[in-house]
């Protein structure tokens, strides 16, 4: 097993102090499943005040057990080094009691053996400990491995006990499903069914966090199926549920419910967000329906849906940042885009619009839109075309914008007022650029200017107009074969 040497070194010098200490939970359950575990827990006999003795550099600041060791210093997402730290989690064995807030135990009991730390924990296939001296020799109290072979995710004990414990283990219990492609034990389903209601008195940042590991997993449809089926999505997205028996229009196969499911269940990108804003595309066309002349329309659903959306996300505690990019993708699903009558500026209001950044996004909610209504062809011509004219737009390539040097400098340096000539200059400076990239250096550019404006610009220019056409003629053929068009 792959075991890192920092998680041995620790496990190694509480067990040469004299304490018994494992790796244990979901980093055993993906070693066994040949998975990289994201973080690693570290159980012990020994008290947290002997675990400080052992690690000076360790932190105590809580009544569970848990003492948190730094290790190394990690850049944060801004580059800036030593911000943050990896810090590894070691726990005291302990038991608990009494869950009187539905999440913190009233009372927690530091225990001797192994086993009654185990029996604490939520699902089976997270009970599991080991000890990396001896990683052969895994402790499994409660049908972890066998849960694991079987791909079931199964309560430890009596369900019911556990999700009374913390009511966020059923979203967690589905959240698991998701990631790992295992199915809900029935008795375990059973008691999330019966216990749904408890959900409401989970923060909603708690939520929220689940609700984005089950989007960013390997099956995100099904987990919201598995939270539908389970009666706990009406806790967490009410408003989606409301299209489940909302008939579809005339271009889709399937309810309004399930053509957003199924939405998500196409979506190309792995970006959370994304595939949120594809769950959400549709969620207010049950406000919208309305049957003129025998047909279901739904007029202005993208502008409802994104004030829907923002609401949404708004209670569940998102971020501004990734509210406003759900909401701008939901908002602008719509956009009209037909061959032949869309221009070139058109396109540019399109990325001032909706922001260059999101425009493989809108791309991406598109296709799996037509997937999630049952259209077999995912991307038509009339995409395709739409990805080359964005390419081909927002690059803006081969022309003068390219230049390290623009008109204002050209008047400051010739000492001339503006017309004809600067326009004659830089385009004589372009051409010489695309021959040579190495003469777009600013100070240079300058130098050759002034030579230039000695010179009969007007067969230059001409010269020069010939090179660039010629070359945005190639560029344009090669975005044009990248996409088929």
């Amino acid at each position: 097993m792959n075991i890192p040497s920092h998680i041995k070194k620790i496990t190694a010098s509480l067990r040469i102090a004299g304490y018994e200490a494992y790796i244990v939970g979901g980093c055993v359950r993906d070693l066994l499943m040949n998975r990289e575990p994201q973080d690693w827990d570290i159980t012990t006999v020994a008290r947290p005040e002997e675990i400080l003795k052992i690690f000076p550099s360790a932190k105590y600041e809580n009544v569970f057990g848990t003492v948190l060791l730094p290790w190394r210093a990690k850049s944060s997402a801004d580059g800036v080094k030593g911000a943050l730290e990896d810090v590894v989690e070691i726990t005291t064995y302990r038991s608990e009691q009494g869950y009187s807030d539905r999440r913190h135990p009233d009372v927690v009991r530091f225990e001797t053996g192994l086993d009654k730390d185990l029996e604490r924990r939520d699902f089976t296939v997270n009970a599991l400990a080991l000890d990396p001296a001896e990683p052969e020799k895994i402790v499994d109290l409660f049908g972890g491995r066998k849960d694991i072979k079987a791909k079931i995710i199964r309560a430890v004990g009596e369900p019911s006990d556990r999700f009374k414990e913390d009511a966020l283990r059923m979203m967690r219990a589905v959240r698991f499903s998701a990631q790992l492609g295992f199915e809900l034990e029935p008795k375990t389903q059973r008691a999330i069914v019966k216990l749904a209601g408890s959900l409401k008195f989970v923060a909603a940042e708690r939520i929220r966090d689940e609700l984005i590991k089950i989007l960013a997993s390997e099956r995100p449809a099904e987990g919201i199926m598995q939270l539908y089926e389970s009666k706990l999505l009406n806790y967490i997205l009410p408003e989606l549920e409301q299209g489940v028996n909302v008939a579809p229009a005339r271009h889709h196969l399937y309810s309004v419910f399930k053509h957003n499911v199924m939405t998500l269940k196409h979506c190309p990108s792995r970006e959370w967000p994304v595939r949120l804003a594809a769950l959400l595309h549709d969620v207010a066309k049950p406000k919208t329906r309305k049957i003129i002349k025998g047909i279901a329309t739904f007029y202005n659903h993208e502008y409802l849906g994104a004030k829907m959306a923002d609401k949404i996300m708004s209670r569940l505690k998102f971020t501004n940042e990734d509210r406003e990019r759900v909401v701008n993708l939901v908002k602008n699903h719509m956009f009209y885009y037909n061959v032949g009558e869309v221009s070139a500026a058109s396109v540019r209001r399109l990325i001032v619009k909706v922001g260059r950044e999101n425009l493989q996004d809108l791309i991406n909610l598109r296709v799996a839109d037509r997937l999630g209504s049952g259209t077999p062809k995912a991307m038509p011509y009339k995409l395709r075309h739409l990805q080359y004219m964005l390419e081909k737009v927002q690059n803006d390539p081969i022309s003068v914008k390219m230049l390290k040097i623009n008109g204002d400098d050209l008047m400051k340096a010739l000492k001339i007022v503006p017309g004809p000539k600067i326009g004659a200059i830089l385009d004589v400076l372009l051409s010489e650029v695309i021959e040579n990239p190495e003469l777009n250096v600013a100070k240079d550019l300058a130098m050759r200017a002034k030579k230039l404006d000695e010179l009969n610009l007007e067969e230059l220019r001409a010269k020069a107009k010939e090179l660039i056409e010629e070359k945005q003629r190639e560029e344009d053929s090669v975005i044009r074969k990248q996409y088929k068009v």
